[in-house]
């Protein structure tokens, strides 16, 4: 069972990506769940999602952990008993992890579609994209920008947090494959460096909060 792609952050930061083409079977060869995750995982009525949970183990055990060291908190926002941070992604037959020693990370992985044409004014004003050549790139542009926030969300994981008020993703070249994002909310300003990468017509993005921010 081959790991799509492994990246190296930092020395103390990594991303894991599966692409999930594995049956359900082999997927769960060698991954014990605990009682909650198998729960969890005998209530999705979706094969694909069964697996994409399953492969998100592997992943898990890649970075040198097992389910029963992954917890949730209220908001549903995923942490390591050791300590350390953890973020977790699912696109379609896609899934990835970032995991990191020193930093709090996000990371997101979506589908480029012209669906987000429709929701773009929903996250971002849609107006700063006229400039662009065509559609696909502004559907890039929009995808790289949905990720990024959905990375800052996932780190700041608050109640209340708009995409489009709260959080504010520099500009950037394509070729840049990188920004600095902000969230300001409640008065306080959180920084972050977020990175990209795009394969097979999705956009992955990662983000690493920035020390003292």
């Amino acid at each position: 069972m081959p790991i799509y792609k492994t990246i190296t952050v930092s020395p103390t930061t990594s991303v894991y990506m599966w692409k999930v083409t594995e049956p359900e079977h082999e997927l769960s060869r060698g991954i014990e769940l605990t009682s909650h995750c198998q729960n969890r995982m005998d209530g999705m009525k979706s094969e694909a999602h069964r697996r994409a949970f399953l492969s998100i183990r592997h992943l898990m055990a890649k970075a040198g952990y097992e389910d029963s060291d992954l917890y949730y908190d209220d908001w549903g926002k995923p942490h390591l008993k050791d300590g350390n941070h953890i973020s977790i992604t699912h696109s379609h037959n896609f899934t990835g992890i970032i995991v990191s020693e020193t930093d709090e990370v996000g990371i997101d992985i979506e589908m480029q579609r012209d669906k987000i044409l429709r929701i773009a004014h929903k996250f971002t004003p849609i107006q700063e994209y006229r400039t662009l050549a065509n559609t696909d790139a502004i559907i890039r542009k929009l995808t790289m920008v949905w990720g990024a926030k959905e990375s800052l969300y996932k780190i700041y994981a608050q109640q209340g947090l708009s995409f489009l008020r709260h959080i504010n993703v520099m500009d950037f070249a394509f070729d840049d494959r990188r920004t600095v994002a902000e969230i300001l909310y409640k008065g306080k300003k959180s920084q972050y460096d977020v990175e990209f990468l795009e394969f097979e017509g999705f956009t992955c993005a990662y983000a690493l909060k920035l020390m003292g921010s």
